[in-house]
């Protein structure tokens, strides 16, 4: 009988702990590749303009796993090209890479698949 009790202890403990986490990335607004917008966006704009050296954003999203980070920034550069800056929960930047999206768009217009 102890062994049960010590098990449905453990499992509830385990329950609260999932739902609290689910909560606390509800609380922050931010979601898997979900568009942002409002203060956490403006900061987010800022930082990665500065990291990427100038330029104009094209989007501002929460990471959608394609690299390190909380947030997603694209920038279009003076030169043409994009790129997308990866920043921290404190805005500060954690990574950058060559913007795949519009590969992305390029594929799916001809047919084509990755």
């Amino acid at each position: 009988m102890k062994l049960n009790r010590k098990i449905a202890i453990i499992v509830g403990a385990i329950a609260l702990l999932a739902a609290g986490g689910a909560g606390i990335a509800r609380a922050t607004g931010v979601g898997d590749g979900e568009k942002l917008s409002g203060a956490k966006a403006e900061q987010a704009k800022a930082a990665a303009l500065k990291a990427a050296g100038g330029g104009t954003v094209l989007e501002v999203e929460s990471q959608d796993g394609d690299g390190a980070g909380v947030y997603e920034v694209e920038v279009r550069r003076a030169d043409g090209s994009q790129i997308e800056v990866h920043l921290n929960a404190s805005f500060e930047p954690v990574g950058q890479q060559a913007d795949d999206d519009k590969g992305e768009k390029e594929n799916e217009e001809s047919g084509e698949q990755e």
